[in-house]
């Protein structure tokens, strides 16, 4: 029997999952302004083991999502998974949150376009097909008028980005599902199992959150 716990917090929202054979059996999330992971984290962790009945010895293993997002979000998730997968000698899982978050859209034609909000008019992007394959890869872009003009289907735009972009992006294939904030932990239940069950894990010392810093950087002002 495997256990997988799952962790996510890129965004506002501070969200774990405990996962058996992929399939979300207890959950915890919460999504404020203020980000309040480092408060709400462990307390979760703790509570949803108590709740399922089972141990943290129970777990076969640990997933976090991997970015991009919050840079302190990201190092509060990453930082808790790695001291349990220390602390319990079980393997860390990386599921992309883009993806995670793509995987709450139902859709039978058209493409998936998760979006994680940046600063202004800048978004972390990707886009997926219906069956949650990655069409492009994840992309740190500004969002004009004439973004994703190359693409004729319908696209289903996600994510905590969506009410600045539908301003601009006004194109007749453009939809946008605004119920669909953040991504949550429940989402990378299965894409964790998936990765558990061909060993696709992440080395626990070396493995660093996705964080796309180099789109953060500006250059200084001329004088």
């Amino acid at each position: 029997m495997s256990y997988i716990l799952n962790i996510e917090t890129a965004t506002k929202n501070c969200s774990v999952a405990l996962a058996k054979e992929g399939k979300t059996i207890f959950y915890k999330e919460i999504a404020e302004e203020g980000y309040s992971h480092a408060e709400r984290l462990h307390v979760f962790i703790e509570q949803i083991i108590k709740d399922a009945g089972i141990t943290l010895n129970d777990l076969s293993a640990i997933a976090v999502s991997q970015g991009p997002g919050s840079y302190t979000g990201l190092r509060i998730g990453v930082s808790a998974a790695k001291g349990l997968c220390y602390a319990l000698d079980i393997p860390l899982i990386a599921v992309d949150t883009l993806q995670a978050l793509a995987s709450q859209v139902t859709i039978s034609d058209g493409l998936i376009v998760p979006m994680i909000d940046a600063r202004r008019m800048e978004v972390y992007s990707a886009i997926f097909t219906p069956d949650f394959e990655k069409k492009r890869e994840v992309l740190a872009e500004i969002i004009t008028e004439n973004s994703f003009d190359d693409l004729e289907e319908t696209l289903y735009f996600v994510g905590d980005s969506t009410e600045k972009c539908k301003l601009v992006l006004t194109k007749g294939n453009c939809v946008f599902l605004e119920d669909i904030k953040y991504p949550s932990a429940q989402e990378m239940s299965a894409l964790s199992y998936a990765k558990f069950k061909i060993n696709d894990t992440v080395d626990v010392a070396y493995f660093e959150p996705y964080y796309l810093k180099d789109f953060l950087v500006t250059a200084p002002k001329k004088q």
